[in-house]
């Protein structure tokens, strides 16, 4: 039974995996109706692990209402609402807390950015960030953007992939200021760097919908 218990656990996590992997990879864009039979059959899955893997993808908000989720300016306008809060805090915390060590990883997240290949660049892009959200030293706050991470990285993946001007440079200005200890100048440009995403997704957005 334990034996049994494991499994269903390993194939639910499978699943989950798999179907996230597409979602976040455009293989499933926003709008796709979510077929459970379908899912199984194409993925190899009993229903049972599918259904479980829905239900996590749906808690983390990548599927509402039995489809792939579709943001709308509103749905992104909240979130980087919250991140703002958040992610404004934690820049200020960095400045006053942050560590050598993690002021050489937000550097070398610069670096890759500037240097590094598409995957190489977002994942330096969710690095910078997580390295600064963990220096707020909340742990309501780290679970709350943990929590958000699927949909954030929606988003991430936007401003990389086409090219939102002056990324980098906005993420080497709060390494900065982080840097020099100025709190109140890393929070104000930790939001006006996220200001600056919102903009830039609301721009793709409306273009999207105009075609």
């Amino acid at each position: 039974m334990i034996q049994n218990d494991k499994n269903s656990r390993s194939a639910s996590k499978q699943a989950y995996e798999v179907i996230r992997d597409r979602i976040l990879n455009g293989d499933m864009p926003g709008g796709t109706k979510i077929v459970e039979e379908k899912l199984a059959t194409d993925l190899g899955f009993s229903r049972t692990p599918i259904r479980e893997s829905l239900r996590q993808l749906s808690h983390e908000g990548l599927i509402v209402n039995k489809k792939v989720v579709q943001p709308t300016e509103k749905d992104l306008r909240n979130l980087f609402q919250v991140r703002s809060l958040l992610e404004g805090f934690s820049a200020k915390a960095a400045a006053t807390y942050l560590p050598e060590e993690d002021l050489n990883a937000l550097s070398n997240c610069i670096k890759v950015g500037r240097e590094g290949k598409v995957e190489e660049i977002m994942d330096a892009n969710e690095r910078f960030h997580e390295i600064i959200v963990q220096a707020s030293g909340n742990a309501l706050m780290i679970d709350t953007i943990d929590r958000m991470k699927p949909i954030i990285y929606l988003f991430r993946k936007t401003v990389v992939l086409y090219n939102r001007p002056r990324l980098i440079d906005e993420h080497e200005e709060i390494y900065e200021a982080i840097k020099a200890r100025d709190g109140e100048t890393a929070k104000k440009l930790m939001e006006d760097h996220l200001k600056e995403d919102l903009d830039f997704c609301l721009q793709i957005l409306n273009s999207s919908r105009n075609e």
